[in-house]
């Protein structure tokens, strides 16, 4: 089957969550034997600029065994602007649909949201070509956007929610990563349409990221050894609520044996830096190469989510499949009842407490490091669920079997 991706990272450009979900993805349609035609931007996302050895051209184009890569100029912007990052990925769109017509005539469009234009762009082909349009959904816009009081203009909101529902109603299939999202897009559809939404989870690399000793080479150079690890690694973005942390580290001031530390890099992280340069007891690091993933997320004792009141409806934190996989257990500040709190619960590799909630997130964080056995034994029983359900064949077998059942329909 021929198949047209849409996406707006890809490798390299790994430092973004959704470059690193759509090349295994990818990866994996190719070696089932279909022919991937991937349409990306240039590599941008870690500078938030065309990464050096990139630049000189406005798009370039790649073979690979599977298919081939369309790479564009992602027209950068500041994360934290909306209006200008709506304008960049709608240039960033035009030239990505000009090259894709290019191509020749696929099986199935897919397109990768946020941003929305993609799925634009998609559809747009997709009619073209008369083939199905798949609209895999990562982050759901524009909720995510107003519950950070990033959008707050009701004219363009008023624009974004309509545009967002017209959306949903072009695409045959549309994929989320949880039943809180599923929930969240059936409640803007038709009633008549409900199985045009798929639950399709995004997997992890259990040969990439497996348990690793607790003291390994991140704590070495680190200064870790011997030490507590308490750890947020990932995108340090706007949709976390970092106050916890900084209140637990105050509140562990006098502990010389507990680390607070946050890997990652994002659009928080300047005032991050600034607060945590204050503190002893907490450490900030850049994000490490890909290769030392299951090193970094080895090194804690204890890992956190800390997903902002509200969120969980319209976005799935990723990180906490790497978590899993890693065999390490979970303090997530998150919405209750969500797929997060949910699987934490049920799968007993740590707990769950309302979001924005100091006072329950210190007390969870207390409990937890109480007994360091059973944080022992969650890791355990984490890694035993992530090699349960979340494979790399299990998302490609789902992805496959949806696509053959669109192209198989009556309609196309």
């Amino acid at each position: 089957m021929k198949l047209l991706l849409f996406c707006p990272h890809f490798r390299p450009d790994l430092h973004a969550a959704t470059g690193e979900v759509m090349t295994q993805l990818v990866e994996q349609l190719g070696s089932r034997g279909h022919h991937v035609t991937v349409v990306t931007s240039l590599p941008w996302y870690r500078g938030h600029r065309v990464a050096e050895e990139w630049r000189g051209r406005p798009w370039r184009r790649e073979r690979t065994e599977w298919g081939e890569v369309i790479r564009v100029w992602p027209f950068p912007t500041d994360k934290t602007n909306i209006p200008a990052r709506a304008i960049g990925f709608g240039g960033m769109t035009s030239v990505a649909t000009a090259l894709a017509l290019t191509v020749s005539r696929p099986d199935v469009v897919m397109a990768m949201s946020p941003p929305v234009f993609l799925g634009d762009a998609a559809w747009l082909l997709a009619r073209r070509w008369r083939v199905p349009f798949v609209l895999n959904l990562q982050d759901i816009f524009p909720d995510i956007a107003v519950e950070l009081g990033a959008l707050n203009s009701e004219r363009v909101l008023g624009v974004a929610r309509r545009h967002e529902r017209s959306l949903y109603r072009r695409a045959d299939a549309i994929t989320v990563l949880s039943e809180d999202q599923a929930r969240n897009v059936r409640s803007k559809l038709d009633r008549d349409t409900p199985d045009r939404i798929t639950v399709i989870r995004n997997f992890v690399d259990l040969d990439r990221i497996a348990p690793t000793g607790r003291d390994n080479e991140y704590r070495r150079r680190h200064g870790l050894a011997g030490k507590t690890v308490v750890m947020y690694s990932g995108n340090v973005g706007l949709s976390q609520s970092f106050e916890l942390m900084r209140h637990a580290a105050d509140r562990n001031a006098a502990d010389p044996d507990l680390v607070f530390v946050i890997n990652g890099e994002g659009a928080a992280r300047p005032s991050i830096d600034r607060w945590a340069a204050t503190r002893d007891n907490v450490l900030v690091v850049d994000f490490g190469p890909r290769s030392e993933v299951a090193t970094i997320l080895g090194a804690a004792d204890l890992h956190l989510i800390l997903l902002r009141s509200g969120l969980a409806r319209s976005s799935t934190p990723s990180k906490f499949y790497g978590i899993l996989a890693a065999g390490r257990p979970v303090l997530a500040s998150i919405d209750e009842g969500s797929e997060v709190a949910s699987v934490v619960k049920e799968a007993d590799v740590g707990l769950a407490v309302p979001p924005d909630d100091p006072w329950a997130f210190t007390q969870a964080l207390d409990q937890l490091l109480a007994d360091p056995d059973e944080l022992v034994a969650m890791g355990e029983r984490a890694r035993a669920h992530a090699a349960s359900c979340l494979t790399a064949d299990a998302q490609a077998e789902a992805y496959d079997e949806l696509f053959e059942r669109l192209v198989a329909s009556p309609r196309h």
